[in-house]
């Protein structure tokens, strides 16, 4: 059974009336589980569970101590390209937005990598629009040889690959990927995605999995917070991570809750996501998955970010930038979307040490095997 078929079985699912039907003696029974079922998870997700957030977010926050310890993990973004050949009609790199596009140069690349690394960052997620032509598979390829040179661990947020695509990136030296199915919902995603490859649902629910089976050693996985009722996109994103964890062990699996920014050009998220939903998300998430990985990006506001380090979050990004060349470019290219929190790598170090939580720089390193062993 593949995750299409896992989701398919909630086609028909009537969430509404799933939750007016709970009790506050569901939501408690729920709680204390040592393992959440499906239904659990979609309980503790609920309107009725909003009652419970605080006792939600003590046994979170024990859960990710257990499991994680007191750190938060450091990463970047770094932007290879803008080029992208998709119509999706929340993103400011859509092919009709009229943009002066750029792809960085070895040169260009190199001097990103250099200011990046300067910072202390050993962890750097690289990100492409959708354009197979103007960046191709060993395009990136080329770039992870000049990356490794500064970062210990590389990950990519890029279109959806093959499995044997993956493999030959792996074997460049990327070990993590990022892909977001943007919105679960088969409706909306039509909707949303009018033109391009991105159109195709199925290939790129599947683009995790097919990671998984080359290699790779940590997925991330996320909806688009804005685009369809936040509570059936966080659950099925919790059941996708949840089917991935449970059919590939000793991949590192971890979620993301981004909520919609403004992007050039951009309207206002059909949908409206609350701080407090997204907090009753993330906790839901923890209890369902103990040793699940929650990434918190710089789309959230700084006061925000620092009340969510005790209530699950395992990563941050910090110093971030969303355009090509950005950090060392004289003509910076248009930026993906807007960022809330500005502050560069060593403020945020300060922010999480005040916390009582230790920044790491560094949790990993790809060994390169030398001929013989």
């Amino acid at each position: 059974m593949n995750f299409d078929q896992v989701r398919r079985q909630y086609n028909n699912f009537d969430f509404d009336s799933f939750f007016s039907g709970l009790t506050g003696d569901d939501i408690r029974r729920a709680m204390g589980k040592n393992s959440l079922t499906q239904l659990d998870y979609l309980a503790l997700l609920s309107p009725r569970a909003e009652e419970f957030l605080e006792e939600m977010a003590q046994k979170a926050h024990g859960l990710t101590v257990r499991h994680f310890g007191r750190v938060i993990l450091l990463y970047t973004p770094l932007y290879l390209a803008d080029y992208c050949v998709n119509s999706c009609v929340y993103c400011g790199f859509r092919v009709q937005n009229k943009l002066a596009r750029k792809k960085l140069s070895p040169v260009e690349l190199e001097a990103e990598a250099r200011l990046i690394a300067q910072t202390g960052l050993k962890h750097v997620l690289i990100l492409t629009g959708e354009s197979r032509r103007h960046a191709p598979v060993s395009y990136i390829g080329a770039c992870v040889e000049i990356l490794k040179k500064y970062f210990t661990s590389i990950a990519i947020e890029i279109y959806p690959l093959e499995e044997a695509e993956y493999r030959r990136l792996i074997e460049a030296g990327v070990d993590g990927l990022t892909i977001y199915q943007e919105v679960y919902d088969r409706e909306t995603y039509r909707r949303v995605h009018p033109a391009g490859p991105k159109r195709d649902y199925r290939y790129r629910l599947a683009a995790p999995e097919r990671a998984c089976r080359a290699g790779i050693r940590s997925v991330n996985v996320g909806a688009l917070l804005g685009l369809h009722h936040w509570r059936s996109e966080a659950f099925f994103t919790g059941l996708h991570a949840n089917y991935l964890q449970n059919r590939y062990p000793d991949v590192e699996v971890s979620m993301s809750p981004p909520r919609m920014r403004p992007y050039p050009g951009g309207s206002v998220p059909p949908v409206t996501v609350s701080d407090k939903n997204l907090v009753q998300y993330m906790l839901a998430y923890r209890l369902f998955m103990p040793r699940g990985g929650i990434t918190i990006s710089t789309r959230e506001t700084p006061e925000l970010r620092e009340h969510l380090l005790r209530l699950g979050a395992t990563r941050m990004s910090a110093g971030s930038c969303t355009a090509v060349g950005g950090r060392s470019g004289r003509e910076k290219s248009a930026a993906q979307f807007d960022i809330s929190d500005e502050r560069d790598v060593a403020a945020m170090a300060r922010v999480i040490y005040g916390h009582g939580y230790q920044p790491v720089y560094k949790d990993w390193q790809m060994l390169q095997r030398k001929v013989g062993d």
